[in-house]
């Protein structure tokens, strides 16, 4: 039997464990020099010099982003249901109301027309999510923002290096947030990054720190949501490398492309004109069984898939009863139909073809 080839595969090599190593030996484990560089370092490779803040989580970076940014009790913001929770938690947890809007079909991101339609006097801000790595339409989304007097913020947890017309994502609205768990484009072993305008960044430091810049000199009330020098050092390690991972993942995601086109009851993911795929994920739509097509192309053909996410915010039982009796179809729909296939760059020729041919052999069979 072949080998199970895996949804998802963390790449931690050598340089990594050599650095970790270094920041043991140096005895400056916590916040410190190496947290300092990472910042710097992704805010120039990723954000066009933008100010960037670490943090000990992505979900981190959404609540501490979003109390910098002035949201709280009282305020709306606009959030896509079809995404983590933490996008919703994130809001939630500043005693503001996640409000849930429908997505577009074909990239899984915001709907501008919804968005533009759910707005009310109390909306304080819309957060859109680059779901699965590709941008949301960020144009449209800020000018509706700027016309409407709201602030914009981006959950760019999947969407390291992605951009459209040329800018990258993290740059658009008031703040971003990177996640760097295990599973993302690159990694610190658990952590987040912030990027953001520089009024929201001193914000955002003094709140992961206990609400002080400066040692015991407390300005607000804050928390510990400080990054690690351990964890810094792996994520400067894999910055170093995502370019030529973000290439691989492309490359991987043109040849699912050709080799699963004219499926019948496979829809593979559309690029819209002028954005940048990053392909987190790549993930297609099956028509029929999507359950059944999954558990069928792991046990019959040793592929891992995932599905994220078949339960929308708005249908959990932790946010039902902000939004009950609401209706958005096109976010229904995907949680039905959605299955990630592998595209990370660990993968051989060999496992891309297997992965084409069990899609294949499944659609013909009608699974």
């Amino acid at each position: 039997m072949s080998e199970l080839i895996p949804a998802a595969k963390p790449i931690i090599g050598d340089e990594e464990r050599a650095a970790v190593d270094a920041v043991l030996r140096s005895g400056m484990i916590a916040q410190g020099p190496e947290v300092a560089a990472f910042e710097q370092e992704f805010s120039a490779a990723l954000v066009a010099g933008r100010p960037a803040v670490a943090v000990n989580s992505g979900t981190s970076g959404l609540h501490l982003g979003l109390l910098a940014a002035g949201i709280g009790r009282g305020d709306e913001v606009i959030v896509p249901s079809f995404t983590f929770a933490a996008t919703a938690n994130s809001v939630a947890l500043t005693g503001a109301r996640p409000v849930f809007v429908d997505i577009e079909a074909d990239h899984f991101c915001l709907d501008p027309k919804a968005v533009e339609a759910a707005i009310t006097d109390r909306t304080a801000g819309i957060m859109p999510v680059h779901l699965y790595g590709h941008p949301a339409d960020m144009p449209a989304l800020a000018a509706i923002a700027q016309a409407r007097g709201v602030q914009l913020f981006e959950d760019a947890a999947q969407a390291h290096g992605a951009s459209i017309d040329g800018r990258p994502v993290g740059t658009f609205g008031s703040f971003a947030m990177f996640s760097l768990y295990p599973t993302k484009n690159m990694t610190s072993g658990e952590g987040g990054m912030v990027t953001c305008d520089e009024t929201v960044a001193h914000q955002v430091r003094l709140l992961r720190n206990q609400g002080m810049e400066r040692q015991y000199a407390n300005e607000v009330v804050g928390f510990n949501a400080r990054m690690t020098d351990v964890h810094a050092a792996i994520g400067r390690v894999q910055l170093r490398r995502l370019e030529g991972w973000t290439a691989r993942r492309r490359a991987n995601a043109t040849f699912l492309d050709e080799g699963l086109a004219d499926l019948d009851g496979i829809t593979t993911p559309p690029v819209a004109p002028g954005a940048e795929h990053v392909y987190h994920q790549y993930t297609i739509r099956v028509a029929a069984d999507r359950d059944r097509f999954a558990q069928a192309l792991r046990e019959e053909h040793q592929v891992g898939s995932g599905v994220y996410y078949p339960i929308p915010n708005h249908r959990l039982p932790s946010l039902a009863d902000l939004a009950p009796d609401l209706e958005l179809p096109e976010t229904e729909k995907a949680a039905r139909e959605v299955v990630s296939l592998p595209v990370h760059p660990s993968l051989s020729q060999g496992d891309l073809e297997r992965i084409v041919s069990a899609v294949t052999a499944l659609a013909k069979a009608g699974a």
